[in-house]
């Protein structure tokens, strides 16, 4: 068995080099809400599925959506973000839910910081894939299933995708 890792996916990827690029032209409210809608589509059933805890980072996508959408101030925002921050060390035992978790909460902290529309990415593909295959399988197969996720990430974020969007995020990637 291969000793299993926090994230999944080569930054050098092709296919991850064209994410980040297409993220470099969107507004942080376009990313923001593209991360949060993805993991609330794809991650929190999976979270949810293998932790006990039902509300908590549901009820935090809930908080990050009603901040993208000006009903809650940012203040409001980071205090529910720093309510669940210890969320992925409670369910350390399981790689699965705490890489959802933490697919969760970097995608939410896309508000604060737009790098983490990136970031949570890796998390979320490990999530997906450990839940797809189980965590006893050899390196490479991780490694197939994540190039063939990111091949999704991506299209997720292009059907978003704003076009000539007029604000788009200064990133400098330090990866």
């Amino acid at each position: 068995m291969a000793k299993l890792r926090k994230m999944l996916g080569n930054i050098n990827d092709e296919v991850i080099v064209k994410l980040m690029r297409v993220i470099e032209t969107q507004s942080k409210e376009t990313i923001s809400l593209w991360a949060v809608n993805y993991v609330e589509k794809n991650i929190l059933n999976i979270y949810e599925e293998e932790s006990n805890d039902q509300l908590r980072l549901r009820e935090v996508i809930s908080a990050t959506k009603e901040y993208l959408s000006g009903n809650i101030k940012l203040k409001e925002i980071k205090e529910a973000l720093r309510e669940v921050k210890a969320i992925p060390k409670e369910v350390e035992e399981n790689p699965v839910a705490q890489a959802s978790a933490r697919a969760i909460l970097t995608a939410c902290g896309t508000v604060q910081t737009p790098t983490n529309a990136l970031g949570f990415t890796f998390y979320a593909v490990a999530a997906i894939v450990y839940n797809q295959v189980g965590l006893k399988e050899k390196i490479e197969t991780y490694d197939e299933l994540a190039a063939n996720e990111f091949v999704k990430v991506l299209e997720s974020l292009q059907e978003v995708a704003v076009e000539n969007e007029v604000n788009p995020v200064k990133i400098s990637w330090n990866c």
